[in-house]
C-alpha cells in the first residue's frame, strides 16, 4: 500500500469546507483525473478515474462521517483498492485546514513507479490546492449533507478502521 497525505488551509468557515466536500459529484471540478463520481446513496459512490492513461472504475463506501470533522471511506468493488479520510480543522471563524489521507494499492508498472517517485503525493497536493481555489472562488458550498455515518450511528461499516 502507498500512503499519501496533503493539507491545505482554505479561507472559508469549517462548515462551508465540509459541506462542499460532501458534494462528491463535484469532485471532477477540482480533482485531476477524476472523470465522474456518481452518488448511489448516502453511503456509496461510483468513481471513474483516468490517471496516466489508465482508466479505472470502483465503488466506495463511507465508513465514518461526522459533520465539520471527518469523512472516511474504503473501496468495496472495482479495480482499485484504497481507503482514506478527510479531516476538517477549524482554525478560526473564517479559516479551515483540510487534510487528506489516502492509502491505495498501485497496480502495474506506471502506478508503482509513480508512487515511488511521489507522483501520487504531488497529485493529491495539487487536488487540495484546486479544492481551495474552487471553494474560495464561490465562498459558499454547492450543497450539503449533514448526516452522520459510523459505528456510533448504526449506519455504515463498523468493521473497517479507515486509518
Amino acid at each position: 500500500m502507498s500512503t499519501v497525505e496533503a493539507s491545505v488551509e482554505v479561507d472559508v468557515p469549517v462548515t462551508v469546507a465540509y459541506n462542499q466536500w460532501t458534494q462528491f459529484e463535484t469532485f471532477p471540478h477540482f480533482m485531476n483525473g477524476v472523470e465522474e463520481v456518481r452518488q448511489l446513496d448516502d453511503l456509496h459512490n461510483h468513481w471513474v478515474v483516468k490517471v496516466a492513461g489508465v482508466r479505472r472504475e470502483f465503488d466506495t463506501e463511507i465508513t465514518e462521517q461526522l459533520p465539520d470533522q471527518r469523512i472516511s471511506w474504503h473501496t468495496v468493488g472495482g479495480d482499485l483498492q484504497q481507503m482514506g479520510n478527510v479531516t476538517f480543522e477549524r482554525l478560526d471563524d473564517a479559516h479551515t485546514r483540510v487534510t487528506i489521507q489516502l492509502d491505495w494499492d498501485p497496480k502495474g508498472v506506471v502506478e508503482k513507479v509513480g508512487s515511488v517517485v511521489g507522483a501520487d503525493t504531488t497529485q493529491v497536493k495539487a487536488d487540495a490546492e484546486r479544492f481551495k481555489t474552487y471553494i474560495e472562488e464561490r465562498n459558499t458550498e454547492t450543497g450539503a449533507w449533514r448526516g452522520e455515518v459510523g459505528p456510533h450511528t448504526g449506519r455504515g461499516s463498523s468493521s473497517i478502521d479507515p486509518m
